[in-house]
């Protein structure tokens, strides 16, 4: 077998190799608003194709930010994003309507990002801001996990070969996080994951919303561990 035909070879495997390597999941952020809507500003990832994967992440994406505009029970949970725009418009114009003289301003915002991705998962967060006048506006960020190869919603769960390990790892994290404001937050009889569990560049994001742990006024606690220590206990390692 001569050299040049050896060398050809290579190439002809290594351009083969990287043919073959998944692809990543491209995105755009999307404006979405509706006729006389002037109180809502919502801009998020949309996932370019279509394609199963990119379909499902969009038609969750949408869901999770119509739930975010939602301000009362009566709602339906079904309504679709374009749907809960309008009613939030169309209940402040009810309450201005009815309180002439009020000064409060209604608002909403709702802000995604795609935090990380491989081939293998997506995470974006959701970052709700909602104020309909009481005495301070409501925030929440929420982490969205997603199987890349599907497009499916990952609980929490999902995420761990060990979560009981990895929540021991994750308490010694907390602990050097809040030790100089113990005072602030609520007393707990054990420590508990938080809700909010994502991939970020810098490890793996755990966050505490308001009222989560803490009052109001102590705001959103949120610490990286890196994936040097994590990886030992997740399904997707981090890179």
């Amino acid at each position: 077998m001569s050299p040049k035909f050896l060398i050809a070879l290579l190439i002809s495997i290594t351009i083969w190799s990287c043919s073959e390597e998944k692809k990543l999941l491209l995105f755009e952020e999307q404006h979405i608003t509706t006729p006389n809507n002037n109180i809502v500003e919502i801009h998020i990832p949309e996932a370019i194709g279509n394609s199963k994967v990119a379909n499902n992440i969009n038609a969750i994406l949408r869901e999770k930010t119509a739930l975010a505009l939602q301000f009362n029970q009566e709602q339906k949970s079904t309504s679709s994003l374009e749907e809960n725009i309008s009613i939030f418009n169309t209940e402040y114009q009810n309450f201005k309507n009815q309180f002439t003289d009020s000064v409060i301003e209604w608002e909403a915002q709702v802000d995604g990002e795609v935090m990380y991705q491989t081939p293998e998962i997506i995470s974006i967060s959701l970052t709700c801001y909602t104020n309909t006048g009481g005495a301070h506006g409501i925030l929440a960020i929420n982490f969205l996990n997603f199987d890349a190869q599907s497009g499916l919603l990952l609980t929490n769960r999902q995420l761990f070969t060990d979560e009981k390990s990895f929540a021991t790892l994750a308490e010694s994290y907390f602990e050097t996080e809040t030790k100089d404001k113990k005072d602030m937050y609520f007393e707990a009889e054990s420590f508990t994951l938080p809700q909010n569990i994502g991939y970020s560049s810098e490890g793996l994001i755990l966050l505490y919303n308001t009222y989560e742990i803490a009052p109001y006024a102590t705001g959103v606690t949120e610490f990286a561990i890196p994936y040097h220590e994590a990886n030992t206990y997740l399904k997707f390692n981090g890179i």
